[in-house]
């Protein structure tokens, strides 16, 4: 099989993944009806072609670290090289150059003061630079493309419920990050199926007591799992566009939940500024955008503005 090409079964196991991203392997296999080794060398290939990759993600508001998106307006020539710049930096989650190259749109830590320097001190020091918005992250409505995966991928509704993790009877609280949770989530942040053994070396702790904490984190919403998948898997998801809705304030929750419910949405999230509303959102093609922007969201009552800017590229995250 060539690289780039992929099948059914690879598309059921990365939609297994994005029902429970830290599922056994053994429990995909029995779920899909082969062996754990062929779901093992199924991920690895999917991984190493960078066609799925399982981050371990922080929650943005831990410790009040909410972060800041960014659209830099720039000189075209200056676009790409800006943008490959800040995907180098720590504190960028996600980087994409958009509007045909003119704009560089992104999201920075807000936490220990880094984002601000980089908002209020470095980026209107550059000179190609012409322009900059910042959004300050409010709250987030959705995020993930499960309905337009599972829409083609293949499993059933009851292979679906089978994959789905127990539900927990623990309380979300609050949680302590010290040293040690620190290092695990650094370590998930790079691959989010890391073993319990190499997570315990990085942290200096037992690989029972990984293997307890983790689910303490999910609980507590100190950690989500993201994963991210290749339009070469899903070619619906080949058209990537950026929408930033103006809404009027008594609306803005139902828009805002209801667009995280449309299968094309992968995340959706209130912002401050005249546009409050950021959606990203995947179509197979223009064609299916104009679709979906003429139909699906023109149903929705209390926009009063929309702008949108296709991802030529992206450079950092998903």
């Amino acid at each position: 099989m060539q690289s780039d090409v992929f099948d059914r079964l690879d598309r059921q196991v990365a939609h297994a993944l994005q029902i429970d991203a830290r599922a056994p392997f053994s429990r995909i296999a029995a779920v899909l009806g082969v062996s754990d080794q062929t779901v093992a060398r199924r991920y690895a290939r999917l991984r190493s072609t960078g066609a799925l990759r399982v981050r371990g993600l922080t929650d943005p508001y831990l410790h009040d670290s909410a972060p800041w998106f960014l659209r830099l307006r720039c000189a075209p020539a200056a676009a790409a090289p800006i943008a490959k710049a800040l995907a180098r930096r720590d504190d960028t989650a996600w980087i994409r150059l958009t509007s045909g190259g003119a704009e560089v749109t992104g999201m920075v830590a807000g936490h220990g003061g880094t984002g601000e320097t980089l908002l209020l001190d470095t980026l209107p020091r550059t000179s190609k630079v012409e322009g900059v918005t910042a959004h300050y992250l409010l709250h987030t409505f959705g995020r993930g493309l499960h309905r337009l995966i599972a829409a083609h991928s293949g499993l059933t509704g009851e292979q679906i419920r089978a994959l789905r993790p127990a539900e927990t009877t623990s309380d979300p609280h609050v949680v302590t990050i010290d040293d040690g949770d620190r290092a695990l989530l650094r370590e998930l942040a790079q691959d989010g199926r890391l073993g319990s053994a190499a997570l315990a070396a990085a942290t200096g702790r037992s690989s029972a007591a990984v293997r307890r904490r983790i689910p303490e984190l999910i609980v507590s919403g100190a950690v989500y799992f993201d994963v991210e998948v290749d339009s070469r898997l899903f070619p619906a998801t080949a058209t990537w566009t950026l929408l930033w809705l103006s809404v009027a304030p008594a609306a803005l929750e139902t828009v805002g939940a209801a667009l995280a419910r449309h299968p094309e949405v992968g995340y959706a999230a209130a912002t401050t500024g005249p546009t409050n509303i950021y959606a990203a959102v995947a179509c197979a093609n223009r064609p299916a955008l104009y679709d979906y922007l003429t139909g699906q969201v023109a149903r929705l009552s209390g926009i009063r503005h929309l702008e949108t800017a296709p991802v030529q590229r992206n450079i950092k995250g998903n």
